[in-house]
């Protein structure tokens, strides 16, 4: 597994260095603080995918917040995926609360159109997406995110949250995959 996993990271095209990456954190950061900072917001860290977006967007919203995390995921460690399973909710009450969701990148839409449903379903007052990269399919997808770091196009994507099948999500810069093994 683990030559495979180095020969994809070799092979890898870099779509966006560190250095961009972060700044559209700051911009990401910047978007939200305008339009949440008054609001006391519950921030919902979208499991695993969401951490590193997450962690570096945190100590730029310079207002109360609360954090909390959520788990809902259709890859689990594949490259493709269904059926959205629920691997655990936040233990926060939502009711009555601003909601801001953090994950890695709105791909197809599917799993953040659940969360968010489910967080309306939980009372939310209101409920705000963002993903640190939205990923241009070409077609309509049944969500769009509020805040967006970088636009990407249609690629098999790792780093910064992302993975190739549970691993690279440390990698420093956004990555295409050349091809999926």
């Amino acid at each position: 597994m683990l030559d495979e996993i180095n020969q994809v990271k070799r092979d890898a095209i870099l779509l966006h260095e560190q250095s961009e990456v972060e700044a559209a954190l700051d911009n990401m950061a910047a978007a939200i603080t305008e339009k949440l900072s008054d609001k006391n917001p519950l921030v919902l860290c979208v499991i695993n995918g969401g951490i590193i977006a997450t962690g570096k967007l945190l100590p730029k919203l310079d207002f109360p917040l609360t954090l909390d995390s959520i788990h809902a995921s259709r890859y689990r460690n594949a490259t493709a995926g269904n059926d959205i399973h629920w691997l655990f909710t936040p233990t926060t009450p939502l009711a009555g609360r601003h909601v801001l969701i953090v994950d890695d990148i709105l791909d197809e839409g599917h799993t953040l159109a659940a969360i968010v449903d489910w967080c309306r379903e939980q009372g939310a007052r209101s409920v705000y997406a963002a993903a640190l990269l939205d990923k241009d399919l070409g077609c309509e997808k049944p969500i769009s995110a509020d805040f967006i770091g970088l636009r990407v196009a249609n690629h098999y994507l790792f780093g910064y949250g992302m993975d190739y099948k549970g691993y690279l999500r440390n990698a420093a810069g956004i990555y295409a995959c050349k091809e999926i093994l």
